[in-house]
């Protein structure tokens, strides 16, 4: 049930309110990003670490390595100009033998040990799944903030990660993103494009995406929580 684990980390400060990369920030005493990576060494699924960002932050991420001391892998990759080239980038940089790969965003750095397994174990059925939760609020459709529509909300899925795939198949799905042109937010947005399912794994309703000071907020306290 080994898979790869990519981490896409060149995340912006800029709705934080910093200069510097978010995941740098410090979430009570270690950066965000080593909580994130803390949880996939501690996953049984993982057996190799790909973090990819930009070459100003390595001296800096070399540093979480190496206060990790971590029984895996860990490899830096030079990210690209969008998160999708910089994916596409760390498909290429995965080992010769990897057959399925998991894709989480390091800003999601409350995701648990338990959620990588379920992901990982699900590609053992599934070429390509996504973490994700029910949506609670109504939704509106809204043009020049005039509500267009209200879609069913039993419908409605809020997207996390990780996302995993089989690696021959997204690399493919990279290939002809690159050929036409094409720009999207995910990975499982190229595989819904190319025709491929994607199934949905039930996520954590803790696993939010540090984007704010706000959010910084509520992480330190479900942190404080876990560790009580």
């Amino acid at each position: 049930m080994n898979c790869e684990l990519l981490i896409p980390a060149a995340g912006s400060g800029r709705r934080m309110g910093s200069d510097r990369n978010k995941l740098l920030l410090p979430l009570l005493d270690k950066p965000i990003l080593q909580w994130t990576i803390e949880a996939a060494i501690a996953s049984s699924s993982i057996s190799w670490i790909g973090v990819i960002g930009q070459p100003c932050d390595f001296a800096d991420f070399k540093q979480i390595f190496v206060r990790l001391e971590s029984p895996k892998p860990i490899t830096l990759i030079q990210g690209g100009e969008t998160r999708q080239e910089s994916v596409s980038n760390g498909l290429k940089a995965l080992p010769q033998t990897s057959k399925s790969v998991l894709i989480h965003d390091g800003a999601r750095c409350l995701a648990t040990p338990n959620l990588f397994d379920r992901c990982a174990e699900a590609l053992q059925t599934y070429s390509g799944l996504i973490a994700a939760i029910t949506v609670k609020d109504t939704i509106k459709i809204v043009h020049n903030r005039i509500v267009e529509s209200t879609p069913d909300r039993h419908q409605l899925w809020a997207a996390q990660t990780p996302q995993g795939f089989s690696v021959k198949e997204l690399k493919q799905a990279h290939l002809q993103a690159q050929e036409l042109n094409w720009s999207v937010t995910d990975d499982a947005a190229l595989f819904e494009k190319i025709g491929l399912p994607v199934q949905i794994v039930m996520g954590e309703e803790t696993n939010l995406k540090i984007t704010t000071p706000q959010d910084l907020a509520i992480a330190e306290f479900i942190l404080r929580q876990r560790l009580q």
